[in-house]
């Protein structure tokens, strides 16, 4: 039986990440940021259909996961699904064209936010179920075992999800299975509108993985070095078949459960105060600037570009087409087989 979790901080220093890793931490978390503020920006405009649920201030936990996946790994993520996307390298103009209900989207517009999907790039897909994606990314672990490759299949799900059956039984799977699988949690403290200690038998998510015999490791998740170094390890364990683990990241949902959430459960002050003093992107910035390994206006450059490829995705979506009507009913069952 394994050990109660173990809490993790950052062994290695900036300078010891290439230029190259440090920019792609940045682009991503940077990327990540100004799709969602334009999303906020043009929900609220009334151009955006639906319920969409964003990822503010949790960027550090898709991007330092990320940073150690290949194309040909498999990703499942939630309804707050959008930092995953991106950050597994989806295409932000399909990404925003599908938000907007338009027919260039990834799902023709039929999907909407919370059931984006791209195999080209590994992303099985968003899941408006909460827990949803637990037995399907145990699934896609199973096929890679069968399959002899060393991919890896990672879930990323919330706090309220480990208290789903489904948590339960996919990890149990994947344990007695030895499959490659990581389990992320993201811990952001809220469970819809519910504070997760309130409805939660134990403090940290990833002592779970003791009552199935396999690791579990805690760390900041606003801190993308210590997700990248933790998520690295266990990532290169699983390739190694030595099984699946639980990675919980520390983080906080800065904005509401979805964008219009009046927010009653909790205060502006707290918001703000955890968002002062915890937001990744100035705490990377804080970082590198202070190790000499990037300047303000390397990170300033980088934030423009990304603020360029948002409006360049906005623009695309408002262009694209609405579904025809006729396309109603299509991509929505199996054809029937021809009889002999």
């Amino acid at each position: 039986m394994c050990a109660k979790a173990e809490r993790r901080e950052p062994a290695r220093s900036p300078a010891e990440y290439g230029a190259e890793k440090l920019r792609w931490f940045y682009e991503t978390m940077v990327l990540i940021r100004n799709f969602e503020l334009k999303v906020e920006e043009n929900f609220f405009a009334g151009e955006i259909p639906g319920f969409v649920h964003l990822y503010i201030g949790e960027e550090a936990t898709a991007t330092g996961v990320m940073g150690h996946l290949r194309k040909t790994d498999y990703i499942q993520s939630t309804h707050r699904g959008h930092g995953h996307t991106l950050a597994k390298g989806a295409d932000p103009k399909r990404m925003m064209a599908e938000i907007f209900g338009k027919k260039t989207g990834y799902c023709k517009g039929k999907g909407g936010s919370m059931h984006i999907a791209d195999f080209s790039v590994g992303m099985l897909g968003a899941n408006g179920v909460v827990g949803g994606g637990f037995t399907m990314v145990t699934g896609a672990g199973l096929a890679q075992k069968m399959q002899k490759t060393d991919g890896v299949s990672v879930f990323f799900f919330g706090d309220g999800a480990s208290n789903r059956g489904t948590f339960h039984e996919a990890i149990n799977m994947a344990a007695v299975w030895n499959l490659p699988v990581l389990f992320v949690c993201e811990n952001n403290q809220f469970a819809s509108t519910t504070p997760y200690r309130t409805t939660t038998s134990v403090d940290d998510i990833a002592d779970r993985a003791q009552g199935y015999g396999i690791p579990g490791v805690i760390v900041d998740g606003n801190d993308v070095f210590a997700v990248y170094e933790a998520a690295g390890d266990l990532i290169e364990r699983a390739r190694r078949g030595e099984g699946p683990a639980i990675l919980e990241t520390k983080t906080y949902r800065i904005k509401g459960h979805f964008v219009g959430d009046p927010e009653k459960y909790r205060t502006k002050e707290e918001v703000q105060h955890v968002f002062d003093t915890t937001d990744p992107i100035p705490t990377f910035e804080k970082k590198v600037l202070e190790a000499g390994v990037m300047t303000r206006e390397d990170l300033d450059a980088m934030k423009a570009a990304a603020v360029r490829k948002i409006d360049e995705a906005i623009e695309y979506a408002r262009q694209s087409p609405e579904p025809h009507v006729s396309e109603l009913y299509t991509d929505l069952y199996v054809p029937a087989p021809e009889t002999v």
